[in-house]
């Protein structure tokens, strides 16, 4: 069965971006499992879980709130691969590798919000 949210394109970004990061979290030490690869693999399947969780609301007050929800949960996301850059579990390239998506995946969520406001 296909879902009318399986057709936003913020939610198949989420997806995308959600694939790319379990592969990067391999890079992590194994020391960092219940941490930041638990907290990273946590903030980046909110987002497209979110998208999802939303769209089936009844109100479109309610969808925002799930929209602003998935944005805070890419923030988180963008914000532990810099701490793992930081602490040289990644590399520069391996953030880079992902930088693109989430930077598009970002406007695209506040562009939605933006629509289902009006």
């Amino acid at each position: 069965m296909k879902f009318k949210f399986e057709d936003l394109e913020v939610w198949q970004l989420g997806m995308e971006l959600t694939d790319k990061i379990y592969e990067l979290s391999e890079k992590y030490p194994k020391m960092e499992r219940f941490n930041l690869i638990s907290q990273l693999t946590s903030s980046v399947t909110s987002i497209p879980l979110n998208v999802a969780e939303g769209s089936g609301k009844s109100s479109k007050k309610e969808f925002v709130r799930y929209i602003r929800i998935a944005i805070g949960s890419l923030l988180e996301t963008d914000t532990n691969l810099k701490i793992a850059m930081r602490r040289n579990y990644i590399t520069e390239q391996d953030y880079t590798s992902v930088d693109e998506t989430i930077k598009t995946l970002y406007y695209k969520l506040i562009k939605l919000e933006k629509s289902i406001n009006k």
